[in-house]
């Protein structure tokens, strides 16, 4: 748990000139609200993916905004203090910037961690729902339970025990 410690200081990993300026602490931008990180996630098939993501992961429909032709423009799920956006794939500037994991031989260059607190409740809901689990269900040596399964479209999910913010 020391090694957990250590992460919370960047003043003791970090380089000073990425801590300090000029002899300054950098202020804090991060505004005090709920949770200052949300991933977005595009999807081919949106409508879907919120059900899905809904009935196996257990989100809630926040907002969600109909686009043209049965997409989704813009959708907000959340899962208690958390959440994640949600749009339909888009051909736009943005939208190119972002590959599927079909598109990169099934790899995903990032993936949502969800802390909840019975990683074995999860396991079984998310199996029921036939969810390809990538890593089983374990004790991790740094604390907690979780496992790492795909979405319907082959994102990346961990669910697990461990808080960092607890740590």
């Amino acid at each position: 748990m020391e090694i957990a410690r250590k992460w919370r200081s960047p003043e003791r990993w970090l380089p000073k000139s990425l801590t300090t300026l000029e002899g300054m602490t950098m202020p804090a931008v991060a505004k005090d609200t709920k949770a200052t990180v949300i991933p977005c996630l595009s999807y081919r098939d949106a409508p879907a993916a919120i059900e899905w993501l809904c009935r196996v992961f257990g989100f809630e429909k926040q907002l969600v905004v109909p686009g043209e032709h049965g997409t989704i423009a813009h959708a907000q799920l959340s899962f208690g203090n958390g959440m994640i956006m949600v749009g339909s794939v888009k051909d736009t500037q943005f939208g190119r910037l972002m590959k599927h994991p079909d598109e990169i031989g099934g790899a995903e260059t990032q993936s949502s961690y969800v802390i909840v607190s019975d990683a074995d409740a999860m396991y079984a809901r998310t199996r029921s729902a036939e969810a390809e689990i990538l890593l089983d269900i374990k004790d991790e040596d740094y604390g907690g339970r979780g496992f790492t399964c795909r979405d319907l479209e082959g994102r990346l999910w961990t669910f697990g025990t461990y808080d960092p913010w607890e740590a």
